[in-house]
């Protein structure tokens, strides 16, 4: 049970991260990558996304 649970989370996390990427105004190629990462690395790709990601690099400058 406490599996399905946190696949559900993961999978919550990841739509949002998508549709974060997907209305951002970073390049196209940029969007294609980031949205590459978050779907094959479910879990890994969000967290990088969260750190590394277009709105994340501008929030640090």
């Amino acid at each position: 049970m406490e599996y399905g649970i946190f696949g559900i989370l993961v999978l919550i996390a990841d739509i949002y991260a998508i549709y974060q990427i997907l209305t951002s105004s970073a390049s196209t190629g940029a969007k294609v990558i980031w949205t590459l990462v978050v779907l094959i690395l479910p879990v890994l790709g969000f967290i990088a996304w969260l750190i590394a990601g277009p709105r994340g690099a501008s929030a640090q400058v």
